[in-house]
């Protein structure tokens, strides 16, 4: 499964597990929840949220699923948002 950026996870149903990247208890009406903590908490606060949920999945990675591969799947989701708002430059 390839990784993507937030925008093309949004866009594109196709190409991802939806139980990682988009659970339906996330969203509320048409905005989902990691673009509300994206907007409220700017870039540099929301690279620390994304960078503590990425230490708390490889935390618990063999702990709580039978399949550790899920809890790497969500860490690297939340590296994958970094990467994006890292390379992510605005120009004036």
């Amino acid at each position: 499964m390839a990784t993507q950026t937030l925008t093309d996870w949004l866009e594109d149903p196709f190409d991802y597990d939806e139980e990682i990247h988009e659970p339906k208890h996330y969203t509320q009406g048409d905005i989902e929840c990691i673009e509300a903590i994206r907007a409220a908490l700017g870039k540099e606060g929301f690279i620390a949220f994304c960078r503590g949920n990425s230490i708390k999945y490889l935390w618990r990675i063999l702990d709580k699923h039978d399949d550790a591969s899920k809890d790497a799947r969500k860490c690297r989701q939340y590296l994958d948002w970094i990467i994006e708002e890292i390379e992510n430059v605005e120009t004036p």
